[in-house]
């Protein structure tokens, strides 16, 4: 398969070490950057190195975007008018949905094949082996694409930006379990306290992170009164401690949030929530709508 690649950086080396190693032909790489560097990077994988996109990706049955997620629908659009109908544009950027959905749109106007593909994990860590989630009508192509290089990679029912959402949500958890880790452990190190901390919270690796999830939810429509009082009384230990609570800040605010729609709802008459997971996620739903 010929590949093009329009961005060089982390991922776009990682991915083009892959395919190339996998027998994969690189047609072409485009980067902003046009230094030494870049240029034997680009010679590396047996590519001629591009300033922007252009008629060399005529030459690609599949065009690869790992550019910056911001400019990532600008190059799509830039790049369409050069492809073949027959090839199959592939973005493996962090844009939006709305971006993504916008340059598949521009992409079947001219008959061209958008594939949103999501990396759900860290380059840094697994490199090639970054479990990828797609989605969008060359899926199945780049499904094989990633496969030979080593992903693991599935595609999802649905639309190109539906996998990026994904990620995105994920990311809502991820990057918030960090930032509390981050507050947490700090705070721990600070009292001399991490090894104890470590554990009393040995119980948590007892339950898939899923069930978890779900346990809070179900129990957050309950307690989130009595637990706001205890996130005010941490939040005033981290202050004593001479730290910054910025976490645990926004913690407060929504579980002060869900005491509030508690109150309201018992002050009605009107707080009967069966407990489970969809029925506590559809009261909860409401109390999150921006004002």
């Amino acid at each position: 398969m010929k590949i093009a690649l329009l961005g060089c950086g982390e991922v776009g080396s990682c991915y083009a070490q892959a395919w190339t190693n996998a027998g994969h032909r690189m047609a072409g790489i485009c980067d902003l950057r046009q230094d030494e560097e870049m240029t034997a990077r680009a010679r590396r994988y047996g590519a001629g190195l591009h300033a922007a996109p252009g008629p060399w990706l005529r030459e690609a049955d599949i065009v690869v975007s790992a550019v910056y997620g911001h400019a990532a629908r600008e190059v799509a659009q830039q790049s369409f008018p050069h492809m073949r109908a027959d090839a199959v544009y592939a973005d493996f950027t962090t844009a939006g949905a709305a971006d993504m959905q916008a340059a598949a749109a521009a992409a079947a106007a001219q008959g061209i094949d958008f594939t949103d593909v999501a990396i759900m994990g860290a380059i840094a860590l697994l490199a090639e082996r970054t479990p990828l989630l797609c989605a969008g009508t060359g899926a199945d192509a780049v499904l094989r694409l990633a496969e030979s290089g080593g992903a693991p990679a599935r595609a999802i029912a649905g639309a190109a930006g539906d996998a990026v959402r994904l990620k995105l949500l994920r990311s809502i958890m991820t990057k918030g379990m960090e930032s509390l880790a981050v507050e947490c452990l700090v705070a721990a190190e600070s009292m001399g306290l991490r090894a104890s901390l470590y554990e009393v919270l040995a119980d948590i690796d007892r339950t898939p992170l899923t069930a978890f999830m779900d346990s809070f939810i179900r129990s957050h429509v309950l307690h989130a009164g009595r637990r706001h009082a205890e996130v005010r009384e941490a939040r005033e230990q981290l202050v004593e401690a001479g730290l910054e609570p910025l976490v645990l800040d926004g913690v407060e605010r929504l579980f002060a949030r869900t005491s509030r729609g508690i109150d309201a709802a018992r002050a009605q008459g009107d707080f009967d929530v069966p407990d489970s997971v969809d029925a506590r996620l559809a009261w909860l739903a409401p109390l999150a709508q921006r004002r």
